[in-house]
């Protein structure tokens, strides 16, 4: 019965494959968007329906999201070798392994951990890009974002998926 399990966790490959060919694509464009910045700095673009902003918060916001771009795109590279560690490689042993070094994910609760606090990150990003726009406008509506973020985080924090790193730390 261990056998057709074994040969089926080769499905996640599907998962694999299309979160870095979406990591690669989001890569360029936040290539673009940068380009974009680029081009309302020193070529004076400025994109329709935004003529009420200067052109130097324009190229600032094209960077903020081009700097949101990325880090999907990193999720979604994380993602992809998390799952890979998890369910294809074989190896027990990935600490002596040069590859990646930055990225240990021993088990699906840190990988879970891991993607939470990017994608908090994101939508602080996300927050920032909304107030940087809507800066002589601002609403109450706008907190729903923020209070959402500390609440995720806190969320975050009481449910600690990561508890085997915390313990380690204690430890040391």
């Amino acid at each position: 019965m261990k056998k057709p399990f074994y040969a089926f966790r080769y499905i996640s490959w599907i998962a694999i494959v299309f979160s870095l060919l979406g990591s690669l694509l989001l890569f360029i464009v936040g290539a673009l968007k940068t380009l974009n910045a680029f081009k309302v700095f020193f070529l004076g673009y400025i994109p329709e329906g935004k003529e009420h902003l200067h052109p130097a918060d324009i190229g600032i916001t094209f960077l903020i999201k081009s700097l949101d771009t990325f880090l999907i795109a990193l999720v979604l590279f994380i993602f992809a070798y998390g799952i890979y560690t998890l369910f294809i490689s074989n190896t027990t042993n990935t600490k002596n392994s040069v590859i990646l070094n930055w990225i240990q994910i021993p088990n699906i609760g840190h990988l879970k951990n891991i993607l939470a606090e990017v994608i908090i990150i994101i939508l602080f990003v996300k927050f920032l890009e909304v107030v940087f726009v809507n800066i002589n406008n601002l609403k109450w509506e706008l907190l729903i974002l923020p209070i959402s973020i500390v609440l995720m985080a806190i969320g975050l924090k009481v449910l600690n998926l990561n508890k085997e790193e915390t313990k380690k730390i204690k430890n040391l």
